[in-house]
């Protein structure tokens, strides 16, 4: 995937999140793992499907599906754990605790935010 494809992916990702469109942001957010499955990059593949996971918990939660929320939330939680990595585009550590917060009921989802001042560097 080219750095020029991998920013489509991911702008329409953050703004479908960002929308509430939690199946297609998982969608998107599963191409960008895929590529990076593909490179293989386990660990940076593991922080990516935690974004995916957490998409679909917040998909489930919408539904009021509470076991979906609960594996799903914990598996995603438990990837998201650890610092903000480098080759992560997105901020992980506050969406992190914004993920578990709603899922615990007590807030709103968390926004998918670009981790820095910069949107996505090429």
């Amino acid at each position: 995937m080219t750095p020029h494809d991998r920013r489509a992916h991911l702008t329409r990702a953050r703004d479908l999140f960002n929308g509430g469109h939690y199946w297609l942001a998982h969608e998107a957010l599963e191409t960008v793992w895929r590529s990076i499955l593909r490179d293989g990059d386990a660990d940076a593949a593991r922080v990516w499907q935690g974004l995916i996971q957490a998409a679909a918990a917040l998909l489930h939660r919408e539904r009021g599906n509470r076991h979906g929320v609960a594996t799903l939330g914990a598996s995603a939680l438990e990837k998201l754990a650890g610092p903000q990595r480098a080759d992560v585009e997105v901020e992980t550590v506050r969406f992190r605790e914004g993920l578990e917060q709603a899922l615990a009921g007590g807030a709103e989802p968390p926004r998918l935010e670009w981790r820095g001042p910069d949107e996505i560097e090429d």
